[in-house]
């Protein structure tokens, strides 16, 4: 996929000063075979919609937001043709900063509204929306997807005050929350570690040809809450009709909706409370799962027994499935953490997502290996947001 948004952007460069979008339009579409959709041109790979202005700064209206939702699971370009240069911006959902547009109606169950070339967010997280960062910039919206960012925008365009809520920890909760770095290394230690693992192994054995079947789903999204339900689900009923939906490839799967909470197994030990949050990584793909919402997990480590864990199922070439179990500070993962706080409301820390690099890292070479100290400075980090 994203080889060829790379020609299509060196297409684009070498077209500098064309200054004529249409005419643009017209040799894009030539090129690369693109199908058009009212004003978004499109193939299985990216799409694109072509505006024009006097300089990089531009106010026009792009697109409405219900228009850019059948676009959002591909690269989304708006490419703004100038009298010098073509200029290249990604306008996913999650690189919106709200919609401004006829949106005094926008819900989450009622998407209304298009959004403007000012809406369109110029750095994220102090990444840059420039035609190099491209592909880091789609792993990232990847991982959260149009279902994840529209309660943002709602809240962002109409001002509706969120239902999250800030967790702000007493002395004692903080105390708790420092040591968790200490807690987990003594938990990966353990026997209860391992037996932690062995339950979910075995799971991902009964459930095989399911996940090599749900593997091939090609929204992200949707892939991962089918595995993790085969996994780590508790409806017996509901795992049933997705088992009998993937056996019969022409029925559509069930709709269900994962709960969201922190993690999506549960396991109370002797000493530890667990939460295991289960994530399955493609390992020819490369996405950036979303990961934990920053307040929820602060006030579960609030706890002197909580351990929080993740699974990661990986699904390699020729039907090979490797997993590994490894708690959130591991030196390798924690340091693949990033953390989203433009995608925070008002009343929230954000979320963080894992690098997928890392993931698939770990994946083939596991280690639980956690530095305190390192683990320590991450989590006054979260506090302080």
């Amino acid at each position: 996929m994203l080889s060829s948004v790379e020609h299509f952007l060196t297409f684009l460069r070498k077209r500098d000063g064309i200054n004529d979008k249409a005419q643009l339009a017209k040799l894009a579409t030539k090129a690369f075979s693109l199908t058009k959709d009212r004003v978004v041109y499109y193939c299985d790979n990216f799409a694109v919609r072509f505006s024009a202005a006097a300089s990089q700064n531009f106010g026009n209206t792009v697109l409405s937001l219900s228009n850019l939702q059948k676009f959002d699971t591909r690269p989304f370009i708006v490419c703004l043709v100038t009298p010098t240069y073509n200029f290249t911006f990604l306008a996913n959902t999650t690189f919106l900063k709200k919609i401004s547009h006829s949106s005094q109606q926008l819900r989450e169950n009622n998407i209304r509204g298009s959004f403007n070339g000012t809406d369109i967010m110029r750095a994220f997280e102090g990444i840059p929306n420039t035609p190099q960062n491209i592909e880091r910039l789609f792993s990232i919206h990847s991982g959260i997807g149009f279902e994840g960012n529209l309660a943002r925008l709602v809240e962002a365009t109409n001002k509706i005050s969120p239902s999250g809520k800030k967790f702000v920890p007493n002395t004692i909760q903080r105390r708790q929350i420092l040591a968790a770095p200490k807690r987990a290394i003594r938990f990966v230690k353990s026997q209860d570690a391992q037996t932690l693992k062995a339950e979910l192994d075995a799971k991902v054995r009964r459930f095989r040809n399911e996940i090599l079947v749900a593997a091939l789903i090609e929204n992200a999204n949707f892939r991962g809450r089918v595995i993790e339900y085969l996994i780590a689900g508790e409806n017996d009923r509901l795992r049933g009709e997705i088992i009998n939906s993937l056996a019969n490839q022409t029925r559509g799967l069930p709709t269900f909706k994962t709960d969201n909470y922190l993690g999506d197994y549960t396991k109370v030990f002797e000493k530890y409370d667990t939460e295991t949050d289960v994530k399955t990584k493609i390992m020819i793909r490369d996405s950036n799962p979303k990961a934990y919402n920053l307040d929820k997990m602060l006030e579960f480590l609030s706890s002197d027994r909580s351990i929080f864990m993740f699974y990661f199922v990986g699904i390699g070439p020729g039907k090979t499935i490797n997993t590994i179990l490894v708690s959130m500070f591991q030196n390798r993962l924690l340091r693949g953490t990033l953390l989203l706080k433009h995608w925070a409301g008002r009343n929230s820390r954000g979320v963080s997502q894992l690098e997928g690099k890392a993931i698939g890292e770990l994946i083939l070479s596991p280690d639980d290996d956690i530095t305190e100290s390192e683990s320590v400075n991450f989590l006054e980090r979260v506090l302080a947001l």
